[in-house]
Parts: C-alpha cells; structure tokens; sequence
C-alpha cells in the first residue's frame, strides 16, 4: 500500500512537472511567435544615434532621436541632429526580418540656411532588439544625395535606444 501511494505521488509529481515545463515552453513559443510577427518594434523609442567614421569605427559626433514605427511597417522620426530649417522628419518603411532582428529605411529632405532644396538622405539600418524588447541597438548607412538625385556622399551611424513610454 505504501509503495503505491509513493508510485502515485512520483507519478503525479511528474506530471506536474511536465505540465509546468510545457507551460513554460508555450510561453517561450508565445514570445516567439510575438517576435516572429514583428510588432515588438512598435512604438516610441529614445535614442542616441552616433555618426561614425566608417573606416576606423571613431564616433565623430553623437545626438538625441526619436524614431516612432507604427504598426503596418511605417515610420517618422524627428531629430535634434540638424536644425529643423535644414531638414525634414525622416518617414519610411520598417519590418520584421528574423528573431529580434528587424530592418528600417527612412528618407528626409535637406535644405540649407536659405531655404534652398539641396536634396535628400536615406538612412538603413538593420536593428536588434533585446530579449525584453525594451531597449536596441542598431547601425546604419546614410546615404547622401544632390537635387538632381546624385549620391554625394556616404556614412555610417550606430544607434542605442529605449523605449519611451508614459
């Protein structure tokens, strides 16, 4: 009699523990799933983006952004890296691309002290967000181009973020 009553509470222990172990893998797989859909980019986030020299990796100079990705794979972001007489908000496109891996490309118009069109950047980047999708990290291409649609020149930016939330 007692060995069966210790067999049953092996037997149960054990079903517990699977049970446990099966409910937290359908939490891992929901958190899967969730990265896999890609909406855990979505929001506000603070960040410090540097621009850096793209040969040696030095940071040339660093400032404060706010890009902002919206649910349907658009985004705005605002910057205090140029004046806002000088250039336009970045708008662009971002997606889920693997994991907690995610791509974005944004354009902004550029104009100097006069108000004169001087043509347009486009930054990509490839960015990562952490396990608790709450803060990432990113590096990007900027690419420079004239009015007339002619790429002038190149550079490269690392980014750091969190999210901003209320």
């Amino acid at each position: 009699m007692k060995r069966k009553l210790i067999k049953a509470f092996c037997m149960a222990g054990g079903l517990a523990l699977l049970i446990t172990m099966g409910t937290s893998n359908t939490s891992m797989a929901a958190d899967d799933r969730e990265f896999s859909r890609g909406g855990r980019l979505e929001g506000a986030w603070n960040t410090q983006v540097s621009i850096i020299d793209c040969q040696s990796g030095n940071v040339i100079f660093t400032f404060a952004n706010m890009p902002v990705f919206m649910a349907g794979g658009t985004m705005v972001e605002a910057t205090s890296g140029t004046a806002p007489a000088l250039r336009t908000q970045g708008e662009g496109v971002w997606r889920h691309t693997h994991g907690h891996d995610y791509a974005f490309r944004f354009k902004s118009f550029t104009f100097n002290a006069q108000n004169v069109f001087t043509g347009w950047m486009i930054i990509q980047a490839d960015a990562r967000l952490d396990r608790t999708g709450d803060a990432y990290t990113s590096s990007a291409t900027i690419e420079v181009y004239n009015p007339n649609g002619v790429l002038v020149g190149t550079g490269c930016a690392e980014t750091a973020g969190t999210r901003f939330e209320l």
